[in-house]
């Protein structure tokens, strides 16, 4: 359950960074809102899955899936270019979490 938990929380991270990117320096109101939100539940998840998981491991997967996952969106919406180089790196951040995860 706390990996579970621990993942939805990655990817709460890629909401609220996503979201404070278009608040406009927390100047928008709905983004804003959006932000404070994600960033509670985000925070809150990745405070749970610590009960179980070790601080690094849990600490290395919310980063690596909040990164990889914002990073894609911007892709996919055409915010960020899409290159060769970034994807191979995506991909070792990827291999990286998914090695956290076995060792365990």
């Amino acid at each position: 359950m706390s990996w579970f938990v621990l993942v939805l929380s990655g990817l709460m991270e890629a909401v609220w960074a996503t979201a404070l990117s278009r608040s406009e320096g927390l100047h928008r109101l709905g983004p804003s809102i959006v932000f404070v939100v994600a960033l509670l539940a985000s925070m809150t998840g990745l405070a749970m899955a610590m009960r179980t998981l070790p601080v690094g491991t849990s600490y290395a997967v919310w980063t690596g899936i909040g990164a990889v996952v914002t990073v894609v969106y911007a892709m996919a919406t055409g915010a960020e270019a899409i290159s060769v180089a970034k994807i191979v790196c995506l991909a070792a951040i990827i291999g990286g979490i998914v090695g956290l995860k076995v060792l365990h």
